[in-house]
């Protein structure tokens, strides 16, 4: 199907406008694009949701212009070209191809917007950990349980996936497991939930082995302690779009040296000293988009960590790219990371 979109207002944004700005609009469009326009309406570039997580990877800020992340040559048609622009649109190949149609000035007229109903496969919530640093919380209760912000951390993930359209959801247990079957009973789910009991545990990624054998397309995989404001759909989108066989979505963290940094050559001689730095690196969030290729890698009932499978499938030539969360994002590990996420959840609420 592709629609015909005239109405530009919410579509376009100036080049010098900050990302912050950018996101707020592109969450606001049904489209998840927008165009970049001079002064004078006419076209300089394009920005998808993915072109800002890229740029985000290349060290842009949320206080960057929009130029720092736009496609500075998009592909485009013409206005009064009807059956070329139509062509163009089915050959960008993405189920949510949009292509801007500009006049004989380079001013958009119009926006051509492919859905061909996309659907985001399934998806795989690890569940079974004992959550042992979580203390005397999780002596009696599976982690995925706990409450945060008046219902259960599980809840949480098993909601954010039927948002995105997630239709079939399979859960590991180990720990505790009965208490997690039991609480998917009687959930009122959107989902078709399938449980997968691990007889010992199997490490990070090892329950991908339990999954049916002859499931195909790729598999979602959620840590069952993560909550997250992220859109799981734009994870797929991204995922195909760049025809990756593994997604890591990995968000920033930063920690501050309360000292001075020195900095030296290899002669060991003194070249500069930064005083308190700010260190950021990109962590894995516990969220992971992977191929049918990689859960051939996993054997049934054989331990196996995730980073394990990663490299094993770098190894094999598997393709595998980087998501930035810029969105709220937490992993419940810790008692302090509970406590936070509460008053997260609480303040959101007030």
């Amino acid at each position: 199907m592709v629609e015909s979109i005239k109405d530009l207002s919410g579509y376009s944004i100036g080049p010098q406008t900050p990302i912050r700005v950018l996101l707020e609009q592109l969450n606001r469009s049904e489209h998840l694009f927008q165009i970049v326009v001079g002064d004078n309406g006419q076209l300089l570039g394009t920005v998808t949701d993915g072109d800002i997580r890229r740029s985000i990877l290349s060290g842009a800020t949320l206080d960057s212009p929009t130029s720092v992340c736009m496609q500075n040559e998009p592909i485009v048609g013409e206005v009064g070209r009807e059956r070329e622009n139509r062509k163009k649109l089915v050959g960008l190949g993405s189920t949510r191809a949009l292509l801007p149609i500009v006049d004989t000035s380079n001013v958009v007229r119009e926006i051509l917007a492919a859905n061909r109903g996309a659907d985001s496969g399934m998806a795989l919530v690890m569940a079974g950990g004992m959550g042992k640093r979580l203390g005397k919380r999780t002596r009696d209760t599976p982690k995925p349980l706990l409450d945060v912000g008046g219902k259960p951390i599980l809840d949480h993930v098993l909601s954010a996936l039927e948002d995105a359209n997630f239709d079939d959801v399979y859960i590991s247990l180990h720990y505790l497991a009965s208490q997690i079957s039991e609480f998917v009973t009687e959930r009122d789910s959107k989902c078709r939930i399938h449980t997968l009991e691990e007889d010992a545990p199997l490490g990070t990624a090892g329950a991908l082995g339990l999954m049916p054998p002859d499931l195909s397309g790729p598999v979602l995989v959620v840590n069952g302690d993560v909550i997250t404001r992220v859109d799981f759909a734009r994870v797929h989108d991204f995922h195909v779009r760049h025809g990756l066989d593994g997604t890591i979505c990995v968000a920033r963290y930063d920690v501050d040296v309360p000292f001075g940094v020195v900095e030296y050559g290899e002669d060991g001689l003194f070249q500069d000293i930064k005083e308190k730095p700010c260190i950021s690196n990109f962590i894995a969030a516990g969220v992971y988009y992977l191929s049918p290729e990689f859960r051939a890698l996993v054997s049934k009932s054989k331990p196996m960590d995730m980073p394990d499978l990663l490299r094993l499938g770098r190894q094999i030539g598997l393709r595998v790219g980087l998501f930035p969360i810029h969105e709220y994002w937490t992993d419940v590990g810790h008692p302090g990371d509970l406590e936070l996420a509460q008053r997260d959840h609480e303040g959101r609420a007030g």
